[in-house]
C-alpha cells in the first residue's frame, strides 16, 4: 500500500450490475469541508504550483509527429481544459478536470498519454495506458479521436467493451498494444481470465467519472486503481463532480492539478435553453413535428419501450427515425450512429445510452421529449449540442404535472430558461424548433450491405487484420 492507497496484488473484481437510474442521494457534507454546489464536492486545493496555462500547441513540450498531426488536423489552439492542463499532464501530474461535454476533454487527457507513451512497446497481455469510460459509445469516441494521433506515434491502441468479441479482443492484447480504451465491466472480464494484466499500466484516465459512478460501476473503477502501477499518473475528468466522485480523488489523486469549468457556465452564450409547456393530449402531436424538422435532432426519452414506438410512429409518418437504446445490439447502435452522422437517419429517438460519448458534427437542436431525471441528466443530455462553442438549443417538452419538478432541476443545473406554453400547430412552437407537418409517406431506413473495398480481400481475411492492432487501429 503506498500514499494514494494502491496495491497492486492480482484481485476479483467486484459483481455489480450497472444500472442507469441507480444514482445515489448525494451524502451530507462532512466537516471541515467548504460548502460546494449542491450534490458536489468542494474542490481540493493543489499544495504544488501549477505550470501556467498555454495559448498554442507549440509552446508545448510533446513529439514532433504529434505536433505535425496537430496541424494537420486543423486543431491549432487549444482550448481552455487543453491549455490549462496539458503543461501539467505533460510533467506527469495527476490531474482533476470538470468540465462539459464538449469542452475539449479527450485531447486534454490524451494528448499527454500519447506523448508520455511514446517510444515504448507493450508486452502482450500488458498495456502500458488506460482510458476507463462508462458507455461503449464513448470509448468508440475516445477510440476514433485519439487513433490519428497514436498512429504517427506508432502507438498500438484498442477499445475493449461488452457487446462485441471478446476473443477478438483478447486477441488484441495477447498481440500487444500500448493504450486500451475500456468500459469497467469488459476490462474486468478480460482481467479474470488472464487476457490483460494491468500492473504495468503507468497513466490511467477516468473519464465521465461521475456516470460511471451514477451506472454502479464504482466498486470495479476503485478494483482497477488498486492493480495499476503504484505511483502512476492518474486523470479523473467528469462533468461533474458527486460525493463518488469525492471518493476516487481522496484515495487515488496526489496534489491534482484542478482545472474546473462550471457545468451549466459555458452553456450560457452557447445554447439556448427553452422549457415548452404542452397538454397531455397534444404532446405527441408536437413531438412529431418537431422531429419532421429540416436538420438532425436527437429526441431523449425515458424507456426503451417508448423509444420504439415512437420511432415506429415516425417512420410511418415519413421521418426518417432510428432507434438507439441498450437492448439494441452493439452493431445496431454502431450502425444507426453512423447513419444519423452521414444524415440516412434524421431524428435519433433515444434513451440516456446517448447522452455521453456521442459527438455529432452541426447538430443544432436536443429535445428532451421526457424530461431528464435529474440535472446531471439534463446536462449530459443537451452536452450532445452546442459543442466545442458552436450553439444549439435544448428544448423540453413538459406536462402540467411536471412543472414543479422541471422547475426545481432548472434552478439545480444553475439555467434560467426560456419559457412557453404551445402547441404542435403554433407558429412559436416552428420558430423555436422547426417543427413541421411530417409528409406521411411511410419511409424504411435500409440496411446497408457491406461491400468489400478494393484489397479488402474476404470476411475471413478482413477478421485476422482486425485482430492485427498496429498505428491505433479499434475494433
Amino acid at each position: 500500500m503506498n500514499g494514494k492507497g494502491r496495491r497492486t496484488s492480482s484481485r476479483q473484481f467486484p459483481r455489480s450490475t450497472p444500472t442507469a437510474g441507480s444514482a445515489r442521494r448525494p451524502a451530507p457534507a462532512r466537516g471541515g469541508r467548504p460548502a460546494a454546489q449542491q450534490g458536489e464536492f468542494a474542490l481540493p486545493v493543489s499544495t504544488t504550483p501549477s505550470l501556467p496555462a498555454v495559448t498554442t500547441f507549440a509552446e508545448l513540450d510533446m513529439p514532433a509527429p504529434l505536433l505535425a498531426e496537430l496541424t494537420r488536423q486543423g486543431v491549432t489552439v487549444p482550448f481552455p481544459i487543453q491549455g490549462a492542463t496539458l503543461p501539467n499532464s505533460l510533467a506527469g501530474r495527476d490531474v482533476l478536470g470538470r468540465g462539459r461535454t464538449g469542452s475539449g476533454k479527450t485531447l486534454a487527457f490524451g494528448l499527454a498519454l500519447l506523448a508520455r507513451t511514446a517510444g515504448q512497446r507493450a508486452e502482450p497481455r500488458q498495456p502500458l495506458a488506460l482510458v476507463l469510460v462508462p458507455t461503449r459509445e464513448l470509448a468508440q469516441q475516445v477510440t476514433d479521436a485519439l487513433t490519428p494521433y497514436a498512429r504517427p506515434m506508432r502507438l498500438r491502441m484498442t477499445t475493449v467493451v461488452g457487446g462485441m468479441s471478446i476473443g477478438r479482443q483478447a486477441g488484441a492484447l495477447r498481440e500487444g498494444v500500448e493504450v486500451v480504451v475500456a468500459t469497467p465491466g469488459r476490462l474486468r472480464d478480460l482481467v479474470e481470465r488472464g487476457d490483460c494484466r494491468l500492473d504495468k499500466v503507468a497513466i490511467t484516465v477516468l473519464d465521465e467519472a461521475d456516470q460511471m459512478a451514477d451506472m454502479g460501476f464504482m466498486p470495479q473503477v476503485t478494483a482497477v486503481l488498486k492493480l495499476v502501477q503504484p505511483g502512476g499518473q492518474r486523470m479523473l475528468f467528469s462533468a461533474t463532480l458527486d460525493r463518488n466522485v469525492d471518493k476516487l480523488v481522496r484515495q487515488f489523486l496526489t496534489d491534482p492539478v484542478v482545472h474546473s469549468v462550471d457545468p451549466s457556465a459555458g452553456t450560457i452564450t452557447t445554447m439556448e435553453h427553452h422549457v415548452l409547456h404542452v397538454s397531455t393530449d397534444d404532446k405527441r402531436a408536437a413531438t412529431i413535428r418537431i422531429a419532421a424538422r429540416d436538420g438532425r435532432v436527437i429526441l431523449f426519452m425515458d424507456s426503451k419501450r417508448a423509444v420504439d414506438r415512437l420511432t415506429r410512429d415516425l417512420l410511418a409518418g415519413g421521418v426518417r427515425a432510428g432507434a438507439l437504446h441498450g437492448g439494441k445490439s452493439q452493431p445496431q447502435r454502431n450502425r444507426t450512429l453512423a447513419q444519423f452522422k452521414n444524415g440516412d437517419v434524421t431524428a435519433l429517438v433515444a434513451t440516456n445510452v446517448a447522452a455521453r460519448g456521442i459527438h455529432i458534427d452541426d447538430l443544432d437542436l436536443v429535445v428532451n421529449v421526457d424530461p431528464p431525471a435529474d440535472h446531471k441528466d439534463y446536462l449530459h443530455r443537451g452536452g450532445r449540442t452546442a459543442r466545442a462553442g458552436a450553439s444549439g438549443s435544448v428544448v423540453t417538452l413538459v406536462l402540467p404535472e411536471q412543472r414543479r419538478d422541471m422547475d426545481r432541476l432548472m434552478r439545480d443545473a444553475g439555467i434560467d430558461p426560456r419559457t412557453a406554453q404551445v402547441h404542435s400547430a403554433d407558429p412559436e412552437l416552428a420558430r423555436i424548433t422547426g417543427a413541421r407537418v411530417p409528409s406521411g409517406i411511410p419511409v424504411t431506413i435500409a440496411v446497408p450491405v457491406p461491400v468489400a473495398q478494393p484489397g479488402s480481400g474476404s470476411p475471413a481475411s478482413r477478421a485476422k487484420r482486425g485482430r492485427r492492432r498496429t498505428g491505433g487501429g479499434a475494433p
